[in-house]
């Protein structure tokens, strides 16, 4: 099974996101490329950066027809594992999202704070973004801001009313310095983890390849997934149902006793 090392573990948290060593199988990766396409040809009139909750079978009620083939992904063992080693043992997966930028107009993804998004008290997270297709400087890989996470604060987000972006909410001038960011640059299968504070971006792709990653999320079973909450409600870009998002409890307990795992499970697949 996986396992992040204690280097990995300690990068983690003095930088807020790690690359770790371990990566999915050449043939894995295949096999999920192949149900990324299958993705995008039942949502024709979904952006294919917009995939959000992918892994809800059938209409998943956020404007998508998700596919279970990203469910199993968010539940593979070694991937909950590497997830424990910095959330600790209690793990409960509430969200994924493919962000799949074609070539040439792929979206910009905006300086950001997940958490500015989410309905997560208190605010904890891990998010796993797994490359399906090569992820670099030339495609628009993913960019982070080393240690933006540390002081647990969110930045004020600038809302920006435009259609070629994947989200809508873009961090306020002067809050960080772009000098300070680092590419993280993934071939496929690989995956890096990184905190529900730290800044992160990417520049749109213009080039001739087509860019995709698997965002995986979860929160510790410490953290309450509050459904009464709507952060930033409807200026997200994003359509989202948060009052009907599912939980799934991978591991350990939901020490909060308040998180409900059957909202959402009511759907009959392919419907």
């Amino acid at each position: 099974m996986a396992m992040l090392s204690p280097d990995e573990i300690a990068r983690y948290h003095a930088d807020g996101w790690v690359r770790p060593a371990f990566q999915l199988p050449a043939a894995r990766v295949s096999a999920l490329r192949s149900a990324l396409d299958d993705l995008i040809r039942r949502n024709p009139g979904v952006r294919p950066e917009k995939l959000v909750s992918a892994h809800i079978e059938g209409d998943n009620g956020e404007g998508v027809r998700g596919s279970s083939d990203f469910l199993e992904l968010a539940r593979d063992p070694d991937i909950v594992e590497l997830v424990s080693g910095v959330i600790g043992e209690d793990v409960i997966l509430w969200g994924c999202h493919v962000f799949c930028k074609p070539p040439v107009d792929g979206f910009e993804t905006p300086w950001h704070q997940d958490g500015h998004y989410w309905p997560i008290r208190p605010l904890a997270n891990c998010t796993v973004w797994v490359a399906l297709e090569e992820s670099d400087i030339g495609n628009g890989c993913l960019r982070v801001i080393p240690g933006s996470h540390r002081a647990q604060v969110l930045h004020e987000h600038l809302h920006e009313d435009r259609t070629d972006l994947t989200l809508q909410q873009r961090m306020a001038p002067g809050t960080f310095d772009e000098n300070d960011a680092v590419d993280v640059e993934l071939a496929p299968g690989q995956m890096s983890l990184h905190d529900v504070y730290m800044i992160h971006g990417a520049r749109p792709n213009t080039s001739q390849r087509r860019r995709t990653g698997v965002a995986l999320r979860y929160m510790p079973g410490s953290s309450l997934f509050d459904r009464s909450l709507r952060p930033v409600d409807g200026k997200t870009g994003v359509p989202v149902n948060f009052a009907q998002r599912p939980l799934w409890l991978l591991r350990g307990e939901d020490r909060t006793g308040r998180n409900d795992f059957r909202v959402g499970h009511g759907r009959v697949p392919g419907a």
